[in-house]
């Protein structure tokens, strides 16, 4: 494998621009807190998050702009908007790779199966899996980033450098992100906070006992519209599965029944709860066995790729060569560093309470980790970071975890919390190289010092995870996780395994349903983790988001062929980019008011007014059709769609 020497990056190795400077440490700190707060919130909300680096950099640039123009500074900022969104980013990768697996926590708290994890607790698991990710992702940039240029695209990371070169429209391209986020804060108070429109729109067919749904929120819009057609489309099939196939069938031949895990018949299931509590009985084990098959399918699936990843990584690793020549674009951490922090990380996997395993284990956790990290850089380098399976990386070592564990006669509380624990370990380590693979990519693009760029990695994770206890323990006092507020999917699945396989309570039969489902549906060459997601969450989810993803179809349809195509679908990017952003910050704000209390009462319930007002479902899809016309400004009523070469 030869290295890339053609390649001649925006900012040339003997060229030295403002990088790391604190302007863009602040700037980048900020960020890493606020679309970390956004994406820990839109993850327990839906089991999906959405990329920060575009957003982020699209920010960076609008500040350094008004800087520029109230300063007499002059310097190319286009190196310190690359800082900012590679300190954002790593902060948004942190929390969500945190909260696919930590809510699985709190919930055996709420049940008194566990003591509630400690802010520090979480803090430091988060920042061991954070600080893993980094280190392993070090050695692994010249292996894959460098030497595979022309091989990996890195979807993302080849985007945002894009952007950033396109920096003289940076200003215009952080007010629609701003707006977007102004427009869906305001939105998202309306809807949750005065509780003057319904939150979703329901239509219950008593004929065939199904129903379709969809909440109105611009953030599920927004993911459609950012995940794109095919994407959502799986998302609502695998919802009309759940909804309008299997519970008409499951009440058609059971309706007098008592089939476990429920204990009274359907038919009574249907007259408290209607298909919600049909869904919550057995459609979710359903659902939960498919994304378990789907993530599993996806790593097989993996297998060859990651072998010849690894053995290229090691070759890359042990090649001495040119260290200490380096010029500047290939400046990394020296290596007697990240072997030091992961010496320390070791030791305190080691000692940690809530991870009850010795030295060898902290060991193995590393290896394992690494070899995560470098399936999961591999991956997004190919599909892309939508694609990474890091569900099903984290699946893997639960299954793995428990097996062992069980095995070794750790089955009460203190071995289910292990397996958590090391399972979010993996996780965010998966979700940190993936993530981290993507700005190293814009960084070598555009001509960044890979060392700074690490530096920022590191800040950025070491704030996300200090930050990430904080907004759980928040959003958990709010509303509670596993609630329909906060349906915490992924973490509701890992709970399931664990307990599934330390005490056999699984309703196995509904378990492999979905595995079989999710086995057919491979064969049909469907993706599986969308579709098995689409059944696994309740239908007003995909509904919603399937609204975004039309929306998206329509303008590629409308746009293709035409010159402004990509100006125009990536202004709609942005807006919606905006969107994710505002809702999820006032989720935190409305989370915290509701555990403000004021003579009794919560300020949350103060500025209810659903009993003064109320305009319903016909409130919420107005509401609906105005997050629409919302994206359709920015995108086929812009300057940008006027003008066609």
């Amino acid at each position: 494998m030869e290295e890339n020497n053609s390649f001649k990056p925006y900012v040339s190795a003997d060229k030295v621009l403002p990088e790391f400077t604190v302007s863009s440490i602040v700037i980048g700190i900020l960020l890493a807190i606020v679309f970390g707060a956004a994406n820990a919130y839109l993850g327990l909300r839906v089991g999906m998050t959405v990329s920060a680096s575009i957003p982020a950099a699209v920010i960076g640039m609008g500040v350094y702009k008004v800087i520029g123009s109230l300063s007499s500074k002059k310097d190319d900022t286009i190196l310190e908007s690359n800082m900012v969104q590679t300190i954002g980013s790593a902060g948004e990768s942190l929390a969500a790779g945190a909260i696919f697996t930590m809510p699985a926590l709190f919930l055996w708290a709420a049940e008194g199966k566990a003591q509630m994890p400690s802010i520090v607790e979480i803090a430091l698991i988060a920042m061991i899996g954070g600080l893993l990710g980094i280190c392993f992702m070090v050695p692994l940039r010249k292996a894959l980033i460098v030497k595979e240029h022309g091989t990996l695209p890195y979807p993302e990371g080849t985007a945002c450098a894009e952007v950033l070169l396109a920096g003289q429209e940076g200003g215009a391209n952080a007010a629609i992100v701003f707006i977007g986020m102004g427009i869906s804060a305001l939105i998202k108070f309306v809807v949750d906070g005065l509780k003057v429109v319904s939150s979703a729109a329901t239509v219950t067919i008593n004929k065939i006992h199904g129903e379709i749904s969809t909440e109105v929120y611009p953030a599920l819009i927004s993911v459609g519209y950012i995940c794109g057609f095919k994407i959502a489309s799986y998302m609502f099939a695998g919802a009309i599965l759940g909804w309008l196939v299997l519970i008409p069938a499951i009440y058609l031949f059971g309706s007098h029944t008592v089939l476990y895990p429920a204990t009274v018949t359907i038919a009574e299931i249907w007259k408290s709860d209607g298909a919600s509590g049909i869904w919550s009985s057995y459609i979710r084990y359903i659902g939960a066995g498919a994304v378990a098959a789907g993530g599993i399918i996806s790593l097989i699936k993996s297998m060859p790729l990651i072998c010849r990843t690894f053995a290229d990584a090691m070759k890359g690793i042990f090649n001495k060569e040119s260290v200490g020549k380096e010029e500047r674009t290939n400046r990394d951490l020296n290596m007697g560093v990240v072997l030091g922090l992961l010496a320390i990380l070791i030791i305190l996997i080691a000692v940690l309470p809530v991870i009850p395993i010795s030295v060898l284990g902290a060991v193995i956790i590393v290896i394992f980790g690494f070899f995560f990290a470098t399936v999961s850089s591999r991956m997004v380098g190919l599909v892309g970071s939508s694609n990474n399976p890091v569900s099903g990386m984290a699946i893997a070592t639960l299954l793995i975890t428990s097996i062992v564990l069980k095995a070794t006669g750790n089955t009460g509380a203190s071995g289910m919390v292990a397996a958590i624990a090391i399972g979010s370990v993996i996780c965010i380590v998966a979700a940190m190289a993936g993530d981290m693979s993507q700005d190293l990519k814009t960084g070598y693009i555009l001509g960044a010092t890979p060392v700074k760029q690490q530096y920022g990695e590191l800040i950025g994770a070491v704030v996300s995870a200090i930050t990430i206890g904080f907004v759980l323990y928040l959003l958990n006092s709010a509303w509670g996780f596993g609630t329909p507020e906060l349906a915490a999917p992924q973490a509701t699945l890992m709970k399931m395994i664990v307990e599934g396989v330390m005490g056999d309570n699984l309703p196995w039969t509904l378990v492999f349903i979905g595995v079989f489902i999710a086995i057919m549906i491979e064969l049909l060459s469907i993706p599986v983790l969308p579709f098995a997601i689409g059944l696994y969450l309740p239908i007003e989810l995909s509904a919603c988001i399937m609204v975004g993803g039309v929306l998206r179809l329509i303008l590629e349809k409308v746009y293709e062929g035409k010159a402004n195509k990509d100006k125009v679908i990536n202004n709609g990017v942005l807006c919606c980019s905006g969107m994710i952003a505002g809702e999820g910050l006032v989720g935190i704000l409305l989370a915290v008011l509701a555990v403000i209390t004021v003579k009794g009462k919560t300020v949350a319930e103060m500025v209810d007014l659903s009993g003064v007002l109320n305009l319903g479902q016909i409130g919420g899809l107005a509401v609906m059709a105005l997050i629409i016309l919302v994206i359709l400004k920015f995108t086929i009523w812009s300057k940008e769609a006027k003008v066609e070469k």
